[in-house]
């Protein structure tokens, strides 16, 4: 069985908008401004060779789709993020034509089940904020993995909503890297 991991940068406060600055809100771009060291870089690598797909809302995945198809380095992240299956989530678009990429719409909740039903490894949720929620509360997120960068935004989307059930987690690993800090959580059990 699959199983689904949000992995996400966020700032102290939960925020997890615009990190790389790239939607030009008025907070973003606040993750380029801390070094995550070659133990974070490590870390985002080593996840992405192991997974097996990622699941993507619209915006999230529209982002990345202009911005990997023409990347390339010598780890062969780049290689990794243009060849793994990607489901887009979206109600909006009519076709999903970055390498590897298949729509889902519909019943959200419903088509995730399905596709942890499936045999084969982590699917990854990178940003994704509205699909993230949606996730959480309809319970399929298995593992969070974040990276927990030094700063207070204030404001704007959070990884954790106000309303959110109570959910208890466990902690199953933490590490510094550079001046963040990598915490992975599963469900309690």
């Amino acid at each position: 069985m699959r199983r689904i991991v949000v992995t996400e940068f966020v700032t102290l406060d939960g925020v997890m908008e615009d990190p790389g600055g790239s939607e030009n809100t008025d907070r973003g771009g606040w993750a380029f401004q801390f070094e995550r060291g070659p133990e974070g870089d490590k870390f985002k690598l080593d996840e992405t060779l192991d997974a097996e797909a990622m699941l993507l809302g619209r915006k999230t995945y529209e982002g990345f789709a202009e911005a990997w198809p023409t990347r390339t380095d010598e780890d062969g992240f780049a290689d990794r993020m243009n060849s793994m299956r990607k489901y887009v989530v979206s109600n909006t678009l009519e076709s999903a034509d970055w390498n590897n990429s298949i729509l889902i719409s519909g019943d959200v909740p419903e088509e995730v089940a399905k596709l942890k039903q499936q045999p084969g490894g982590d699917i990854l949720v990178h940003g994704s904020a509205q699909l993230v929620h949606t996730l959480m509360e309809h319970d399929v997120v298995d593992e969070y993995r974040l990276m927990i960068f030094p700063v207070l935004l204030g404001g704007g989307k959070r990884l954790f909503e106000d309303g959110v059930d109570r959910t208890a987690l466990q902690i199953v690993e933490t590490k510094p890297a550079g001046e963040v800090v990598i915490v992975v959580l599963q469900r309690a059990t």
